[in-house]
């Protein structure tokens, strides 16, 4: 899986203008199935615990509210930043990808995402 998830990552990083970091994050225990990044200055471990709160937030307030609905995506516009957190189908894993927005476009880079997803689904069996 590893050598198909950095597949997976050299891909993204080539094909997005303003790449900045990527991670793959199992849901339920928080492990980092892969990480890569274009910044050192940039703690993608450190940020993708974060953005897990965020996703554990929203399943949380659609099972309280009794909504059946899956989370599609998750998008964050900072500043300087596009942030894109893509959850699987089955709630397992996320991917969470952070753009330079001066480099990137918002529709462009959703379009990556979603075309990539699509390949790393199936190592995933969802």
């Amino acid at each position: 899986m590893s050598d198909f998830l950095k597949l997976f990552g050299e891909n993204i990083s080539k094909e997005m203008p303003g790449f900045v970091a990527l991670s793959v994050v199992d849901v339920k225990s928080g492990n980092l199935y892969y990480s890569k990044r274009n910044d050192n200055k940039f703690d993608i471990e450190s940020a993708s615990k974060f953005a897990l709160e965020m996703i554990r937030a929203q399943l949380n307030a659609n099972d309280f509210l009794k909504q059946k609905q899956n989370i599609d995506d998750i998008t964050i516009t900072l500043t300087n930043q596009f942030q894109f957190l893509k959850i699987s189908q089955n709630n397992s894993y996320f991917i969470y990808l952070i753009a330079d927005s001066s480099k990137a476009n918002l529709t462009f880079t959703k379009a990556i995402l979603n075309k990539q997803v699509a390949q790393i689904s199936s190592i995933f069996h969802i």
